[in-house]
């Protein structure tokens, strides 16, 4: 009844269901994966947003690696800005999409440390990146900062080159290791993106919050593989059961004109009564 699974073209439909089947499952299990992934990431966001302020000294100091778990914490911290050392980080775009520049700041403690404030986003004045920009001033003399803690920014997680040979006082990549080396100071590991005071007239732009990750998109994709895994054999044996409905049809239909093909043949060679 089924003999028609062994020909050439049922053989491979065979084969290619056995590939599909394992292949859906496991990309199911990947996008489950992602999906506690960013679920992860985003409770990790939501618990350091919701902390409590603590002063930056407490979660960071010299060649400290900001971790996971402290990065996003709200920071504050004493001190004055330091507006001769300031730098501007290129290639950094704000909320509309538009290229310009991150202001970074070393802001100098009480103790004589110094933490890398990001105060947030300006415009590039001119049609090309290589003149350093006109910055707004920061608050002059003691101030305090709060802001969220960040880690040390890397070519690898963030995919930005770090190129060299650039304009004076612009750098590709937030990094304490090397401000401590241009600054020759005690630089606290990572930095702080810059939430208060706020700026006067918007200028710098304030850092966006970080927002959650889609980790219900990865659930319904996990959910959508495992789908097509469990149709695939249902449409297999669906297409098996039509093929075998038509070839019986088919062989219904040849036998019918066979007998029917037989009976003229018959009355053809029959004599008719005299």
């Amino acid at each position: 009844m089924y003999r028609f699974l062994l020909s050439r073209q049922w053989v491979i439909l065979t084969l290619l269901a056995l590939v599909l089947i394992p292949t859906m499952v496991r990309l199911g299990f990947w996008q489950m994966h992602r999906y506690e992934e960013r679920s992860a990431r985003n409770q990790l966001v939501a618990d350091a947003l919701a902390a409590k302020p603590v002063p930056v000294e407490r979660l960071t100091s010299p060649g400290h690696t900001v971790t996971s778990s402290e990065r996003y914490r709200t920071v504050t911290a004493h001190g004055r800005f330091d507006t001769d050392d300031e730098v501007v980080v290129r290639r950094r775009t704000n909320a509309d999409d538009e290229v310009g520049f991150h202001v970074l700041t070393p802001f100098v403690l009480d103790d004589g440390k110094v933490l890398l404030v990001n105060r947030g986003w300006i415009p590039a004045d001119g049609p090309s990146q290589t003149a350093f920009p006109k910055i707004p001033a920061p608050p002059g003399g003691e101030v305090t900062v709060t802001g969220r803690l960040m880690p040390d920014e890397t070519t690898e997680a963030s995919g930005i080159k770090d190129l060299k040979g650039l304009p004076d006082r612009q750098i590709m990549l937030i990094n304490s290791g090397q401000e401590a080396k241009r600054l020759d100071a005690r630089v606290l590991g990572g930095y702080v993106a810059q939430t208060a005071p706020e700026p006067k007239g918007d200028t710098p732009e304030p850092l966006g919050s970080p927002g959650d990750e889609n980790a219900a998109l990865n659930y319904a994709y996990a959910l959508q593989w495992w789908l097509f895994a469990a149709a695939v054999p249902v449409g297999y044996v669906i297409l098996a059961r039509r093929e075998r409905r038509d070839r019986e049809a088919a062989a219904a239909t040849a036998e019918q004109a066979d007998d029917e093909e037989a009976d003229d043949e018959e009355k053809e060679t029959t004599p008719s009564p005299a």
